[in-house]
């Protein structure tokens, strides 16, 4: 069963992301470490005791769809009333409408315990705070008036309305339509898919945000506007009206992540004898619509990041249990008598320091986005232009680099448990089957690699880049002049590994200056894991020199993992030539 890694939470935020010299120099207010300790200890709690026993039957039974209305799994309508009581739904949500605005980095260490103990449930939340953040900062006064509190507290839910079947991750594709009603209403007409939670039991109003075209927009992603479109309307006293011409018609079979609903949606159908045409209010300008539902991505991206750092979590603590337990076999460093148990094999070793070791570095690049949007909140000028700057280098980062993570780790943990990981009686399928999707959904991380080199390596005038690598290296030296015992070749190792990051850094940023696009794409998704591998071994090394107890995870990284960045710097660099070559021979005539 997960057990919430406060210990490990508390350090990582505090230590490496920058938590601590923020509350010491009272960034954040009078909040302080006693209260941040009390709310991550009450959260791993809240994780370990309550949403984590519901995991298996959520991931057994699912959600059901019937007569267009979805039903979750036993006790998961009861687990998210007890979850919304105990404030947690509005930890960083705005003050004014009843959040208690605290900073971001507390908000992802409790997604990361809400989704460790069980993805399906922590995924949902995270699109109604999402909704939050782009209502807060696009909507109409009267909009936020009368939908803000019930979000940020949670009595309402939100979702998030791009997908369509001919418009995937290419939203200039996007068919739904808007019309003004003349009243300053409009009717939208549409399908999306893959809609998460987009129909439930959990509330009793849905707040949809919903991508569409006016009749007169321009092409492509220029012509997209958002609406909001609850399932019920909602009357002037806050009470709940008529229903609304939206409805879910179908629940996709999913391989993971069964309890948590995804749903097609059809607008304007004329549902149950309404008049056709689901009612919606803009948000934003009109042809706006994009860049204010970037404001929910980008908050969805970091939260999915977490999902990947809390897959891996739970797939660690699940294979080391089970290494400690499982008997087999004879290994020379165990003493005791009969079969030893496989922890003590140094293959194991080496697949369970992986786990650990891959978890936090990611949990470290996570962190370090959400910290760098918080400074960038409440700082001024400059310093808030550079902490923005580096949320958004680190944004697709967190994103992809962890999803990968949590499918590489949760994969290692099936290894780990050997034939009873592909029997799903252990639970270490189930975690593998959970990850998969987070790589896939809110912008595939082919995308976020793409993002990464063709929109944030020219941030700063290209400079923000090495300004960030530069404060790596100082990491590096500051291990080189440690008198700690124990780093071995850390610091030349992140030396090196810092130096192909440089080169690669160097050599995409050209290419990009010089038109050569294609050859940098090329290059982005080795890219991305590159200099992800080499912040992350700056990152365990800071841990190491705040905690001598983190140094030996500190040396088994750079010792025998970040030696793929000169691999992956090759790839950047020598590897585009022979993709489009050997590409063509994948093209259909």
């Amino acid at each position: 069963m997960y057990r919430a890694p406060i210990e490990d939470i508390a350090f990582t935020l505090k230590q490496v992301a920058g938590l601590k010299p923020a509350l010491d120099a009272g960034i954040f207010g009078d909040l302080g470490e006693d209260l941040v300790d009390a709310i991550l200890t009450e959260a791993g709690r809240f994780a370990s005791e309550e949403v984590a026993p519901l995991y298996k039957i959520g991931d057994e039974q699912g959600a059901v769809l019937k007569n267009a209305a979805v039903t979750t799994p036993p006790g998961w309508k009861e687990l998210y009333r007890r979850w919304i009581e105990g404030g947690w739904n509005a930890l960083s949500g705005p003050e004014e409408f009843g959040g208690q605005g605290l900073p971001t980095m507390l908000g992802v260490a409790a997604l990361e315990m809400w989704n460790s103990a069980a993805m399906a449930f922590g995924i949902g939340p995270t699109l109604t705070m999402g909704a939050v953040e782009a209502l807060d900062t696009h909507a109409s006064e009267d909009l936020k008036a009368k939908y803000l509190a019930k979000l940020v507290s949670g009595e309402w839910m939100g979702t998030m309305n791009l997908t369509e079947p001919q418009a995937g991750s290419d939203l200039a594709a996007l068919r739904s339509r808007a019309e003004p009603v003349g009243d300053g209403t409009y009717r939208i007409f549409g399908q999306k898919i893959f809609i998460t939670y987009g129909e439930h039991d959990f509330t009793d109003n849905i707040v949809h945000l919903v991508l569409a075209r006016l009749p007169d927009a321009p092409a492509g992603t220029r012509g997209i506007s958002l609406f909001l479109v609850p399932k019920f309307f909602v009357n002037d006293d806050g009470s709940l009206g008529a229903r609304n011409d939206v409805f879910c018609s179908g629940l996709e079979h999913k391989l993971g992540i069964h309890a948590s609903p995804t749903c097609t949606m059809i607008y304007g159908d004329g549902f149950r004898g309404s008049a056709p045409g689901a009612i919606g209010w803009l948000i934003g300008e009109e042809n706006k619509g994009l860049a204010c539902m970037f404001t929910m991505m980008n908050n969805a991206r970091l939260a999915v990041g977490m999902q990947g750092v809390a897959v891996a979590e739970a797939a660690t603590q699940k294979a080391i249990a089970y290494a400690n337990e499982r008997r087999q076999g004879k290994a020379p460093a165990y003493s005791g008598s009969g079969m030893a148990p496989i922890v003590h094999h140094p293959d194991v070793q080496r697949n369970l320091l992986t786990m650990k070791a891959l978890t936090q570095i990611a949990r470290s690049i996570a962190y370090s986005c959400a910290h760098a949007i918080d400074r960038a909140r409440v700082g001024q000028g400059e310093a808030a232009a550079n902490w923005r700057d580096r949320a958004n280098l680190l944004t697709p980062l967190a994103k992809a680099f962890s999803t990968d993570v949590g499918v590489e780790v949760a994969s290692i943990g099936v290894q780990v448990h050997g034939g009873m990981g592909f029997i799903e009686e252990t639970g270490a399928a189930a975690l593998y089957r959970d990850a998969r999707i987070a790589p896939i959904y809110e912008g595939t991380n082919g995308i976020q690699a793409i993002d990464l080199v063709a929109r944030k390596l020219p941030l700063g005038g290209g400079e923000h880049v090495h300004s960030y690598i530069g404060e790596l290296k100082a990491v590096a030296d500051a291990v080189r002049t440690s008198n700690i015992d124990g780093f071995g070749r850390t610091a030349d190792n992140l030396d090196h590994a810092l130096a192909d990051l440089d080169e690669a850094t160097r050599f995409l940023q050209k290419l990009m200056a010089d038109g050569k696009t294609d050859a940098a794409m090329a290059g982005a998704t080795p890219y991305l894991r590159l200099i992800s591998l080499a912040a992350g071994g700056a990152y365990l090394a800071q841990g190491g020199l705040a905690d001598r107890s983190r140094v030996a995870l500190c040396r088994f990284f750079a010792e025998n993992l970040l030696g793929e960045t000169r691999a992956l710097k090759e790839r950047v660099v020598d590897g585009a030539e022979s993709l489009a070559a050997a590409g063509k021979q994948l093209i259909s005539a």
